[in-house]
């Protein structure tokens, strides 16, 4: 555990490093290569809700989370359906990076009945505990308490299940998730804390809301094992993941992972140079240099794991699937009106 006062990102939260191409030296070529399918996947479908609330198709509020895609899927690698997963308001990689599907993605975000949350909860209510995914809130740091208390089920049915609870850097603010923090490290409960430092809150920069652009000093406060990464290396963010899983799986308490990145969209919506008012022009242009999934696949043609003409294939496969997954949320039906008692408690 560092020892030392955490009071800054450092380099981290300067968009001009980590720019190169991440160091995939002794990984699995056939890993690397699903990760980038994978990002590919959550960046295309992201960018395909973006351009139907652009065209009125969709109604609800949308959190974009596209330049993020590799926290969610470096942390995923390493967890079963039967660990417990819970997001927050801009959770679309969480879902599709434990093997959500683009049908029910979609058809949520339209309001149909074959959505995951049958229609009923849109963009920020995901919920499919058949891959682990136990819903996603837009309640600012909601979530947080309640994996704690999956952490909490999950130590006292001793079957290695583990929590994870992703939440951006705003939600640290929240008395409630200080309170999780403390609760998990007296009782030393299993919760993977993934805190997806974007730098901003809505439209608030962390510089300006907080005395350190770094959210890991409270894990340090609470005792709590941590690890402060470039959240757009999806090689670390795993590796560090399988450390953090590992180490709650044996019972050794919960791991708060800071995995440093940068949304490309506003805070709600399409817009990608305004967050709420804030124009980010000149800054967004340069953090999209740490784009995380150009940063792998010059890694992999590089070291001749990938060539270009693949990597296209790559792209143009996951836009069919794209293509058919849109089109059958829009065949499929609304919901009854009579659904709608129906699905506000549990049978």
């Amino acid at each position: 555990m560092t020892t030392h006062l955490i009071e800054s990102l450092g380099n981290l939260s300067d968009p001009l490093c980590y720019q190169e191409p991440i160091n995939i030296v002794g990984e699995n070529k056939e890993i690397l290569l699903n990760e980038l399918r994978i990002m590919w996947v959550i960046r295309k479908a992201e960018e395909k809700i973006a351009e139907q609330i652009i065209s009125g198709a969709i109604k609800c509020p949308c959190h974009l989370g596209i330049g993020q895609e590799a926290a969610a899927v470096g942390v995923s690698a390493y967890l079963t359906p039967n660990d417990k997963v819970f997001g927050a308001h801009r959770s679309h990689s969480h879902f599709l990076a434990l093997g959500g599907t683009l049908d029910s993605l979609f058809a949520e975000v339209l309001g149909k009945v074959t959505g995951c949350s049958k229609g009923m909860g849109g963009s920020m209510h995901l919920f499919d505990p058949s891959i682990g995914f136990h819903g996603s809130v837009p309640i600012v740091g909601g979530s947080v308490p309640i994996a704690t208390g999956a952490g909490l089920a999950a130590k006292l049915s001793k079957k290695g299940e583990v929590a994870v609870s992703y939440f951006g850097d705003g939600a640290i603010e929240e008395g409630a998730v200080q309170e999780s923090l403390n609760l998990a490290s007296v009782m030393k409960l299993p919760v993977i804390f993934v805190c997806e430092n974007n730098l901003f809150s809505s439209h608030l920069h962390i510089e300006l809301r907080q005395p350190a652009n770094t959210t890991a000093r409270f894990a340090q406060a609470n005792l709590i094992e941590h690890a402060v990464i470039d959240g757009n290396d999806v090689v670390t963010v795993r590796k560090t993941a399988q450390r953090a899983i590992e180490h709650a799986r044996a019972g050794k308490g919960p791991f708060f992972i800071e995995a440093v990145t940068y949304r490309w969209r506003g805070h709600v919506g399409p817009s990608e140079d305004t967050d709420v008012g804030v124009k980010r022009g000149a800054e967004l242009s340069v953090w999209r240099k740490r784009d995380p999934l150009s940063r792998l696949a010059l890694a992999l043609i590089q070291s001749n794991m990938l060539t270009e003409k693949t990597h296209t294939d790559i792209q143009e496969e996951v836009d069919s699937q794209i293509k058919e997954a849109w089109q059958n949320a829009l065949n499929a039906p609304y919901p009854e009106l009579s659904a709608i008692l129906e699905t506000v408690y549990a049978k």
